[in-house]
């Protein structure tokens, strides 16, 4: 309402009092009970009327003095410099008029120039005698000037004590509801929530409050209901937004109880809008996570897995490897823990040279079964690709490790040997092996670590230290690395 207040007194300011009443009037449209633009219209309708009451402004016109001289009972009051000044004033604003209704000089000014006293002067017995009424009246205005103001009376004091609001008597029920909320004894928490309501209809904290307790109560439809009623009495009567969004939050959690994630998310979202608090935000993110996965869940169907997995297997055959990815990345879908449909897609990135997506394929399969052959090898065929070698041969001897029957062991010594091959450089001389297997990124960071430094300084000095050294896996792991890129050997150390 502020907005409306303001433009209107600023209206009635210039003068403008038609519009000014048309904006009052607008407002009390939005809001006819608001009490300031009620007393605003009054003043502005009290301006109107009065300055409807018929042409002051051409009483004060230019002949204005000339009236005045003339007139026998009007012509001594041109002697008096405080009239003079009033008449002035006046003649710039007719509406200052308004101020000086009580002077009786004044009155008698606008009577007699509006022709209403009939004394116009005709002869000199006439203009003596309105002379002397002059000096009568001024001298009675001194007189009454000395007299001392009478002292107001006191005003009775109410001793009767003044009525509670319908806004303090329903406070004090909620108050009481609290008390019980708190002790957990809802029944009689609700009793003096409703009671609250009852005394006064616009008081929103009322209605999240009972929504709290029907939510403890596990009452989610009811709690839903009233949180949207305190939505649209808070609307109705701008509310704090605080509350509006506490209302809307509390409707999303009661969702999510009920287990409608869809609604739970709008809720929570709305109720963001209103007023962005970490606990809805959270709240929000949980439940978006939670759908996601319940979405996910929903969608595994082992028998469709092997259905689309087989259908790749078809197209990966026939070269249609894009085709074949399609179907595989479906069976990861529909079955996301079933290692075979990430290391037939390992095999597919791999002839489309998707090498990094290969990888962590071929190391989704192994975290879902460590004992799967097939994955290693592909990984190995991945880092071969990548020139990684002496990864390429880690990786097939932790496969051989873990082929204890040997069906795959002719398989996996081809890789090692390949790796060998090209990690020796075939024809190359010593040194050139040794600046290509000092270029691998691998091999560099290894070199690099102050702590491999030192042991491999203290395996040169002292070559039974290595075998402590060994026995640590990580090191161990390290060594053979470098061994497998042909930088040391345990008779030899660049």
């Amino acid at each position: 309402m502020t907005g409306y207040s303001r433009k209107g007194a600023a209206l009635h300011g210039l003068g403008k009092l038609t519009e000014a009443a048309e904006v009052y009037n607008a407002g009390l449209k939005v809001e006819p009970g608001n009490a300031q633009l009620q007393r605003a219209l009054a003043d502005v309708e009290r301006a109107i009327e009065s300055e409807a009451l018929g042409g002051i402004g051409n009483i004060f016109s230019a002949d204005m003095w000339q009236k005045m001289a003339t007139n026998p009972r009007l012509s001594p009051y041109l002697a008096q410099p405080d009239i003079v000044a009033k008449l002035q004033e006046c003649q710039k604003d007719p509406k200052a008029m308004s101020k000086y209704m009580g002077d009786q000089r004044m009155m008698q000014i606008m009577l007699g120039l509006m022709g209403l006293d009939g004394a116009m002067a005709t002869n000199d017995d006439e203009l003596e005698k309105a002379k002397a009424e002059a000096q009568e009246n001024l001298d009675r205005r001194a007189e009454e000037k000395k007299a001392p103001e009478p002292v107001p009376e006191p005003e009775p004091v109410d001793e009767e004590p003044k009525e509670k609001s319908a806004r303090e008597l329903s406070d004090e029920e909620k108050t009481l509801g609290n008390t019980f909320y708190k002790k957990r004894q809802f029944d009689e928490a609700l009793q003096h929530y409703d009671a609250a309501w009852e005394l006064d209809k616009t008081n929103v904290a009322v209605l999240t409050n009972k929504a709290a307790v029907l939510f403890e109560m596990e009452k989610y439809q009811e709690c839903i209901e009233v949180c949207q009623n305190a939505v649209e009495t808070g609307r109705e009567h701008r509310t704090d937004f605080k509350l509006i969004g506490r209302a809307l939050g509390r409707i999303g959690t009661s969702y999510l109880k009920l287990d409608d994630l869809d609604n739970a998310i709008k809720y929570f979202e709305k109720s963001l809008a209103e007023h962005r608090t970490a606990d809805i935000l959270n709240k929000l993110r949980e439940t978006e996570t939670l759908k996601r996965n319940k979405e996910k869940q929903a969608y595994i169907n082992p028998e469709l897995a092997d259905e689309e997995r087989e259908k790749g297997n078809v197209f990966f055959k026939n070269n249609q490897y894009p085709e074949a990815v399609k179907c595989y990345s479906e069976a990861i879908k529909r079955n996301p823990d079933d290692p075979r449909n990430y290391s037939n897609r390992a095999a597919c990135y791999t002839k489309l040279m998707a090498l990094p997506e290969a990888e962590r394929d071929c190391d989704e399969a192994i975290k879902l079964d460590e004992g799967f052959i097939k994955a290693y090898i592909r990984k190995a065929a991945v880092q071969f690709a990548k020139k990684e070698y002496s990864k390429c041969i880690s990786t097939s001897q932790l496969a051989l490790s873990k082929d204890s029957e040997g069906k795959y062991a002719g398989e996996i010594n081809g890789q090692i040997q390949k790796a060998y091959y090209a990690q020796n450089g075939g024809n190359e001389t010593d040194e050139e092996k040794r600046r290509r297997a000092m270029s691998d990124p691998e091999v560099q960071k290894i070199l690099g670590d102050p702590v491999m430094q030192s042991i491999l300084q203290q395996m040169q000095q002292d070559p039974k230290a290595a075998q402590d050294h060994l026995k640590n896996p990580i090191i161990s792991q390290k060594i053979q690395t470098l061994v497998n890129a042909g930088i040391i050997s345990f008779g030899r150390q660049y």
